[in-house]
């Protein structure tokens, strides 16, 4: 079973929507997948709640209040909606759950200064060191054109994490949240949408 963990300590990074989003896009091809909510808002697990049964199957696991409950079997993904605020012994719990961690963030100097101080937290957990879980940096919320864009990627460059993808900021993914579907269900979005998840996807499988 494929561990990943989306996570930031900075909050409203959209780290929701990227583990909904690509719950999703793994269901789409067919395989066995799980949405676990880590998060005391339980976002996620409402999301599941307001998606349609004729959308391809996502399993739920409500990790909110500590336990992290496996399913049987071997086979399939778990994508974990991990807490804002990520500290201490939860931190270690989760991250030992994880085989790659994805980390979204907005293309602000703010949210670099908190990713950053995040990052280097999350490097000195001992599953990081020893290279068992992947640190993958992506950009949310995207507008192509913006000088922050290319400081953001001058930055996660110079610290090690490379930006794996930019995802544009796209009124759609409201719109989709609120019906508990994403844009890999049909009618699945435009191929430019979509193809700014493929870098991940491809990353992850």
């Amino acid at each position: 079973m494929r561990r990943i963990l989306i996570v930031n300590g900075k909050g409203g990074c959209g780290k929701t929507t990227f583990a909904t989003t690509l719950a999703a896009a793994f269901s789409a091809q067919g395989k066995r997948v799980f949405l676990a909510d880590a998060d005391r808002q339980r976002s996620s697990l409402g999301w599941l709640k307001r998606r349609p049964q004729s959308l391809p199957v996502i399993h739920a696991l409500d990790w909110s209040k500590g336990s992290h409950d496996m399913p049987d079997g071997s086979q399939g993904f778990i994508f974990i909606d991990g807490p804002g605020g990520l500290r201490g012994e939860r931190a270690k719990d989760l991250v030992a759950e994880a085989d790659d961690i994805v980390v979204p963030l907005m293309p602000s100097a703010f949210d670099w200064e908190a990713t950053d101080s995040f990052l280097r937290r999350l490097s000195q957990l001992k599953r990081i060191r020893k290279g068992k879980a992947e640190i993958l940096v992506v950009a949310n919320r995207v507008r192509r054109g913006r000088a922050d864009l290319t400081l953001l990627q001058q930055q996660a460059q110079v610290a090690g994490y490379p930006l794996v993808t930019e995802v544009a900021d796209r009124v759609t993914y409201a719109r989709h949240a609120a019906s508990g579907s994403s844009v890999f269900d049909p009618p699945a979005a435009s191929a430019d949408v979509l193809a700014q998840w493929h870098p991940l996807i491809q990353a992850l499988d």
